[in-house]
C-alpha cells in the first residue's frame, strides 16, 4: 500500500512558486538573481486597505469565527463591485469568500465535475488549472493555441474538443500566462457556443483591470444573459490591489453552485482570515485610481520588456494586450549550443539561464506548451534592463 495517496501523488507542484522560491533563495544566498518568475505586483498594498486591516486588529468582533461563505459585508460588496465593473448583476448569496484565487477555482471545480467528466482548457493555461481540474477528479482536455492566433482559441477548436463527457471550459481573458485578450466579439461567440451545447463555464477575470491599448476587457455572463445560469466568474483582490499575499478571492455563481462549494469550504478551511476580509472590503468599495497607477507603470514595462527580448536573435515576443506577463517563443534559440551546453527544451534553457545568467523564467512546459518562456513584468525598469540585458548577453553566444 502506498503512503502518500495516488490523488495527491499525482499533483505537481506549483512551477512558478518553485521558480520564485529558488530565486529567492539563491538572492538570500548572495547571489544578484533577478525574477521574472511569480505573477505579483511589486507595488505595496495602498495605505487605506492596510489601514482597514490594522483597525480591524484591534477589534474583537474580527477575532472569531464569521460565516464560511465571508462576511456578509464583503459579500455585498462584491456584488457591488461586480455590477460596477463588468455589468454584471448578482445578489451577495450568489457569492462565496474564498482563501484566494486557487480555492475559488478548486471549490468551483469540485462542485461541477464528477469522475470522468471533462473540462475543456485552451493552453498555454495557467499551471493550477490542469492540477485543480484532475484533484476534483476531472480530466483537462488540451486545446492548444500558438501566438499566429494571438493565444486565442477559436470556436471551432472547441467544438473539435467536445465529448459526450465535456461539462465544462474554462475561458481566461486576460490571460496567464500570454496577457492573450478576447475581443467581446470573441467572448460573445464562444459564450453562445457554450450555451448551445450546456457546457458551464469557469471564467477567471482576476486580470480584468490590467488591459492595454485598444483591448477591452468583456465578461461572458454579461455579454451572454443566457449562460449565465451555468457560469461561474472567478476573481479576487490580489492582482488590481496589488494584495497577493492577504490571500482573498471569490467565486460569483448560481446559488446552488455557491451553496454546494460553501458547504465544501465549512469542512476544508471555513472562513477566511477576518482582517483579510475587512481589508477587502476596502479594496473593492474603493475606488481604482490605485490599479489605476500601477496600471501606467506595467504599460510602460510591458512595452520595455517586449523590445528588449524582441531584440534578441532567436526569440520571438508578441506583444501582450492584458495582465502582466510576456510569453515569447525560444524555439529559434533551442538545440544550440551556449556555453558548453546545447539545451534542447524551454525546461532546459530555463535552467541555462538561471545558472550562466542568474535570471529566473518559468519555462512553457508548465503552462503546456513547451518551446516558451514565461516572463512576469511586474517588476521594476531597472530589473527588467538588466535581467533581459544578461539573457541578450547570454543567448547572443548560442551557435
Amino acid at each position: 500500500m502506498e503512503r502518500i495517496s495516488r490523488r495527491i501523488g499525482s499533483i505537481s507542484e506549483s512551477a512558478t512558486l518553485a521558480v520564485d522560491a529558488k530565486a529567492k533563495a539563491l538572492k538570500a544566498a548572495g547571489r544578484p538573481v533577478i525574477g521574472f518568475g511569480a505573477g505579483e505586483p511589486d507595488f505595496p498594498t495602498p495605505d487605506y486597505i492596510v489601514e482597514a486591516a490594522v483597525a480591524a486588529c484591534r477589534d474583537p468582533r474580527w477575532h472569531r469565527y464569521t460565516p464560511a461563505a465571508g462576511l456578509p459585508e464583503l459579500r455585498e460588496a462584491i456584488a457591488a463591485k461586480t455590477l460596477r465593473d463588468s455589468g454584471y448583476d448578482v445578489t451577495a448569496g450568489q457569492v462565496l469568500v474564498t482563501n484566494g484565487g486557487k480555492q475559488a477555482l478548486y471549490n468551483t471545480f469540485a462542485a461541477l465535475l464528477d469522475p470522468g467528466d471533462e473540462a475543456i482548457l485552451p493552453a498555454p493555461y495557467w499551471t493550477t488549472y490542469p492540477e485543480s481540474i484532475q484533484l476534483a477528479g476531472g480530466v483537462p482536455v488540451i486545446v492548444q493555441t500558438t501566438e499566429d492566433s494571438g493565444y486565442r482559441a477559436t470556436v471551432d477548436q472547441l467544438e473539435a474538443a467536445r465529448t459526450d463527457r465535456t461539462k465544462l471550459l474554462v475561458f481566461v481573458s486576460p490571460s496567464n500566462p500570454t496577457g492573450a485578450v478576447y475581443s467581446p466579439e470573441q467572448v460573445a461567440e464562444i459564450g453562445r457556443w457554450a450555451a448551445e451545447h450546456g457546457i458551464w463555464v469557469v471564467t477567471d477575470e482576476i486580470y480584468e483591470h490590467l488591459v492595454y491599448g485598444d483591448a477591452e476587457f468583456a465578461s461572458m455572463p454579461v455579454l451572454v444573459p443566457e449562460i449565465a445560469d451555468r457560469c461561474v466568474v472567478v476573481n479576487g483582490v490580489a492582482k488590481t490591489y496589488a494584495m497577493t499575499g492577504w490571500r482573498v478571492g471569490w467565486m460569483v455563481g448560481p446559488t446552488d453552485v455557491i451553496k454546494a462549494a460553501t458547504n465544501l469550504q465549512s469542512h476544508a478551511t471555513s472562513n477566511v482570515a477576518n482582517i483579510s476580509q475587512v481589508a477587502a472590503i476596502a479594496a473593492v468599495s474603493g475606488d481604482l485610481s490605485a490599479v489605476d497607477e500601477m496600471k501606467v507603470a506595467f504599460d510602460r514595462r510591458r512595452r520595455l520588456i517586449v523590445e528588449l527580448l524582441s531584440a534578441i536573435p532567436g526569440v520571438d515576443c508578441p506583444t501582450p494586450e492584458g495582465a502582466f506577463y510576456v510569453y515569447p517563443s525560444v524555439k529559434g534559440v533551442l538545440g544550440k549550443q551556449i556555453r558548453g551546453q546545447r539545451p534542447t527544451t524551454s525546461a532546459a534553457l530555463a535552467g541555462v539561464i538561471l545558472d550562466e545568467a542568474e535570471v529566473a523564467v518559468v519555462p512553457g512546459e508548465a503552462f503546456g506548451t513547451p518551446g516558451y518562456l514565461r516572463l512576469s513584468y511586474a517588476t521594476s525598469d531597472a530589473d527588467i534592463t538588466e535581467g533581459v540585458g544578461r539573457m541578450a548577453t547570454l543567448l547572443a553566444e548560442a551557435r
